[in-house]
C-alpha cells in the first residue's frame, strides 16, 4: 500500500512539473484558411476573360502564392516564451495540374502582431518543415523575435520561399 501511494505521488509531482514547465498561453488558434491568391478584380475582362488588373491577396505585407492552397485543420498555440506549436492537416494545392498535391513544399509559421505597418515577422527556423505527401505537417519552435504581447494575431503558414499558403482562425476565449 505505501509503495502505490509513493509510485502515484511520484507520478503526480512529475506531471505537475512537466505542466508548470509549459509556457502560458499568448495566443491561441483553431482551424485554417486557404489562400485564393486573388482577392479581387477591377476594371473590365479582356476578351480572353482575363482581368487586366487583379489585386493580391496580401496579408498585412505577405504575398500570396500563384495558386489556390486548402487546408483540412489547423491548431497552434504561442506561449508567452515565444514558443509554437502547430498541428497542420490536409495542406494542399487547390488547383492547377497538381490539384491535390503538396508541390514537395516546406513550410514555417509567421506571427505577426501588429494591427498596421509596420509589421514585425515572427518566424520559425527558415529551414522549415516538409508537407507529408496528404499536406500534414508539425511545426514546434520557437518564434524569433518573440513577441512579448499581441494585440492583433494573425497566424500565416508560409512557404520557406516567404509566401503564405493559410492562415489560423483565432481562438477566443468563448470558443468551446
Amino acid at each position: 500500500m505505501v509503495k502505490k501511494a509513493a509510485v502515484l505521488l511520484l507520478t503526480l509531482g512529475i506531471v505537475g512539473q512537466v505542466g508548470a514547465a509549459k509556457s502560458d498561453s499568448l495566443v491561441s488558434f483553431e482551424g485554417g484558411i486557404g489562400v485564393i491568391p486573388v482577392s479581387s478584380a477591377a476594371g473590365t475582362a479582356n476578351a480572353d476573360g482575363t482581368f487586366p488588373n487583379v489585386n493580391r491577396n496580401v496579408v498585412r505585407g505577405v504575398n500570396p502564392p500563384g495558386q489556390i492552397w486548402v487546408i483540412a485543420n489547423l491548431r497552434a498555440d504561442v506561449g508567452t516564451d515565444g514558443r509554437i506549436q502547430v498541428r497542420g492537416r490536409g495542406l494542399l494545392l487547390g488547383g492547377g495540374n497538381n490539384i491535390g498535391r503538396n508541390a514537395n513544399a516546406s513550410v514555417i509559421a509567421t506571427l505577426i502582431c501588429e494591427a498596421v505597418a509596420p509589421f514585425t515577422l515572427r518566424n520559425t527556423a527558415a529551414a522549415g518543415v516538409p508537407l507529408e505527401p496528404n499536406g500534414d505537417f508539425q511545426i514546434d519552435d520557437a518564434l524569433n523575435p518573440a513577441p512579448s504581447e499581441c494585440p492583433s494575431p494573425v497566424l500565416l503558414i508560409r512557404s520557406t520561399g516567404g509566401t503564405w499558403f493559410a492562415a489560423g482562425i483565432l481562438k477566443l476565449d468563448d470558443d468551446e
